[in-house]
This record gives structure tokens, C-alpha cells and sequence, in this order.
């Protein structure tokens, strides 16, 4: 069996574009991977098909081999675009291995340790602007079956204009939230790196009572010894990763203790190849890993076999607002019941991919950030 073509098809789906990547072969077998990126999705395009020369006439077996090639192969490696492209092919020759062989990838990775996966509902709350509304939300997602949901209760122009009335404001949110949850709900808050070590302390005190899960990305990722010093004094857990794209990235945070989740992204981090080396570098010093999961179905399936296959698998990300769009476009939908993932059984990923659903959803240039955004308090 030898790669005869790779294809790539891009989208833009409510807030970012999806993109997806077909790896062929001369035997009719096919894989499907994704390298979403919010952000140069145009690069990673072209990155996929840069890299992906390399594979075109090799058999598709020997992942593990074709990844190292395909990250060592290049003097300069690493960086958003490259390990997108790369984890988009890595998933995809995953997908030939597991149909190849008939069997699901997770079986292929040594698992699964569980056949379900614990989800939380992502991007939840998004319009809660009052008390009243945070409470109707929270409860809409304890009666969707989820026992753990992930919210933003920090406005970036609120923290501006008034950083005490923003904080004082979120916290009457995240209470409303926690008293329409129950004590046994999880309640995770996204910051989106729109704190400092400064105010994440404030913020993270004031919601204290109101035991959130996790702040996610209190300050921005790039500064470690910064993260450090900040979980040590936080009284909330640190979550974090979803930026960091690959075992070498991860290895100071966890090592000096950045935080308490790891959220490795594997249509980021170089797919499922690496991001089973970071799971089991995080296992070493005992830290859960809650993969990112922002993309398609192929993100969500590829996420979902890399955690039914490693044993500190915390809980998954589920875009619940895209999955109606994602049951269309796949022949064999992700099946997420009350509150949990339910592991496909299909050889490879588990599904192929509808893209005539997706031909209204044409592509366009993400826009750039207002450059205020980076202002931190």
C-alpha cells in the first residue's frame, strides 16, 4: 500500500475555519485529520501539502516513523502552522492504520482504559450578561445530562473600564451559576489570558466560594516561571496547554508545577503521536489531562481515541452549540450522552465525512484580534 494524494478542504464554521485533510492510497483505503487553526489557517494549507510531499509513495504504516520524519526532516520545526499540518497527517495515518487493521485507533494506542469519556459543555453561557440568565444557563446544562460545564465570566472591556466592578460583576454570575448547578456540578471558568498575576489572585479569591473547576489560561502561556509563581498562589486550579505544541513546550510547566490540567490540543501539538508522549510525561508527575477541543469531528474523534487510551484522562471538551453540524457531516455521528462520550467502534477514527454538508460554509480569512485585547490588567 503506498500515499498516492493528499487533499485539503477548508470552511469557515461560526467562528474559525475548519480544516480538513484526506491522505490516500493506491489500495482505496483513505484517512481523515484535521489542522483547524484559529488563525493562518492559509499557512497550515500549505504546510499540509509541504510536509505531506514527503509521505506521497511511502506506505502508510509506521506512524510513529512517519512523524519523526516529518518533524526532524525540516531544519526549522515547530510553531502553530507546521504542527497543525503535521497533526493533520499524523490523525489522518492513524485513520488508514486502524481501518487497515480493522480496528479502532484506541486499540492501536494500548487502550481503552474506559469505554466512555466524560464531556463538559464548551462556550457555555456566552450571552449570561445578568444573575436571572446565569441561572437559566446553568440549569439548561444540568438537565442536557452534563455534570460539568465552561464559561467565560470575564469581559475584557468590563476589566478596562472597571477592573473591581468587572470582577465584582462575574462573581454574582458565577454564583447564580453554582446555585442552579448543585454542589456536584463542575463550573469551569475561562479567562483567555485577559488576567495578570495581579488580578487572577483578586478574581480567583472572589470566586472562590463558588468552587470553580479551573482557571483556564489566566495569564497568557508563553512565560512559565510566570504560571509557576502564579498556581503556587492561586486557590484555584490552573488549566493550560492548549497553546503548547509539544513534549519539549510542556516539559518546564509541568515539571516546576504551572498548573494542575494540562489541556494539549491535538490538532495543534502534532496529533495524536505526540500528544500520547505528552499524556504520558504529565502521568509521571500525576497531572490529569483534559484534552483542548475546539475543532470538527475529526478533532473530536481523534481527541476521544487519544483519551480512552491514557490513563489520567480527566474530562473532554464538547463545542455543544456545533453539534448538530458535525452529526450532519459525519456517516457515523460522535454519539455524546448525558453528559458522556461514547467510544466509536468502527475501525480507524470511526467515520468518513460528508463535505457536501459543509458547501454553504465557505471559507473566509479569520479577523484579526483588536490589538487593545492584549492589554493585560
Amino acid at each position: 500500500m503506498k500515499i498516492t494524494k493528499i487533499e485539503t478542504f477548508k470552511y469557515w464554521i461560526d467562528w474559525c475555519n475548519w480544516l480538513l485533510v484526506k491522505v490516500s492510497t493506491d489500495e482505496g483505503l483513505y484517512g481523515w485529520g484535521e489542522g483547524s487553526l484559529h488563525g493562518a489557517i492559509q499557512s497550515v494549507e500549505t504546510a499540509v501539502h509541504e510536509i505531506g510531499a514527503g509521505l506521497i509513495g511511502k506506505d502508510p504504516s509506521g506512524v510513529g516513523r512517519h512523524w519523526q520524519s516529518m518533524y526532524h526532516g525540516w531544519r526549522w520545526r515547530g510553531g502553530p502552522t507546521l504542527s497543525s499540518a503535521m497533526a493533520a497527517l499524523d490523525i489522518a495515518l492513524w485513520d488508514i492504520e486502524g481501518k487497515r487493521l480493522g480496528v479502532p485507533v484506541y486499540r492501536l494506542l494500548g487502550g481503552p482504559y474506559r469505554d466512555r469519556l466524560r464531556a463538559y459543555a464548551s462556550h457555555w453561557l456566552r450571552e449570561a450578561a445578568t444573575p436571572e440568565q446565569a441561572y437559566d444557563g446553568a440549569k439548561r446544562a444540568v438537565e442536557a445530562g452534563f455534570s460539568a460545564f465552561k464559561w467565560s465570566p470575564f469581559r475584557l472591556a468590563s476589566l478596562h473600564a472597571n477592573e473591581a466592578a468587572a470582577i465584582r460583576h462575574a462573581t454574582e454570575l458565577m454564583a447564580a451559576a453554582r446555585e442552579a448547578a448543585g454542589p456536584d456540578v463542575e463550573i469551569f471558568c475561562e479567562c483567555s489570558e485577559f488576567l495578570s498575576p495581579r488580578s487572577a489572585v483578586i478574581a480567583a479569591k472572589a470566586l472562590e466560594p463558588y468552587r470553580p473547576g479551573w482557571f483556564e489560561e489566566p495569564i497568557p502561556f508563553e512565560n512559565v516561571a510566570a504560571m509557576v509563581q502564579l498556581q503556587r498562589q492561586l486557590p484555584v486550579p490552573i488549566a493550560t496547554g492548549e497553546r503548547l505544541l509539544s513534549r519539549w513546550e510542556f516539559t518546564d510547566l509541568i515539571h516546576q508545577g504551572g498548573c494542575k490540567i494540562i489541556q494539549p490540543d491535538l490538532m495543534h501539538a502534532a496529533g495524536i503521536t505526540e500528544v500520547l508522549k505528552i499524556a504520558s510525561l504529565a502521568d509521571t508527575y500525576y497531572i490529569p489531562v483534559a484534552p483542548h477541543n475546539p475543532g470538527g469531528p475529526i478533532c473530536t474523534l481523534a481527541a476521544m481515541h487519544l483519551s480512552a487510551a491514557i490513563p489520567n484522562f480527566f474530562i473532554l471538551e464538547q463545542m455543544e452549540t456545533e453539534r448538530s453540524l458535525r452529526d450532519k457531516l459525519c456517516t457515523n455521528p460522535v454519539r455524546c450522552v448525558d453528559g458522556y462520550f461514547e467510544l466509536p467502534t468502527a475501525p480507524g477514527l470511526g467515520t468518513d465525512l460528508r463535505l457536501e454538508v459543509l458547501e454553504e460554509y465557505a471559507f473566509k480569512p479569520q479577523p484579526l484580534r483588536d490589538s487593545s485585547e492584549s492589554l493585560w490588567h
